[in-house]
């Protein structure tokens, strides 16, 4: 089984999975999503298997990126690990594939500015010296 997944997000950990290439793909700069090849669902993030038809088939669909918020919040406490970021924001977003995502909002958009129903782009981003995750910008 590939590994990659450690190289995922702020704190590592490891895993081994058939979705691995996710990580490469941030690396070099690709958002990218599965599509289940036997009912074509699409998910992001990668899935491996499909919870619709119980298929293990899947191909690699790239994103697009083009979002628009749903809704947001700020965050002013956080986990252990994460300590140092607070306030971040945290936002669900809808591509224009279809699929939704959960993830953070660049420290470069001012919370005030958003507003649901606004453009934003899923960008992968470099966290650390080896780490790769994705997050939403402004297009």
């Amino acid at each position: 089984m590939p590994k990659g997944l450690e190289r995922f997000g702020k704190v590592s950990y490891t895993s081994e999975s058939k979705v691995a290439d996710f990580v490469k793909y941030l690396e070099e700069g690709k958002v990218m999503a599965t599509r289940c090849k036997k009912c074509g669902k699409l998910y992001f993030p990668p899935r491996a298997d499909c919870p619709e038809c119980f298929s293990d088939e899947f191909e690699w669909v790239p994103l697009s990126g083009k979002c628009k918020l749903i809704t947001y919040t700020v965050a002013h406490f956080a986990p252990t690990g994460f300590e140092s970021d607070v306030p971040y924001v945290l936002a669900v977003a809808e591509c224009e594939e279809g699929v939704k995502v959960f993830t953070r909002v660049s420290k470069s958009i001012n919370p005030d500015e958003l507003e649901p129903g606004m453009e934003l782009k899923l960008v992968p981003i470099k966290v650390d010296e080896d780490k790769y995750s994705f997050e939403l910008q402004k297009p």
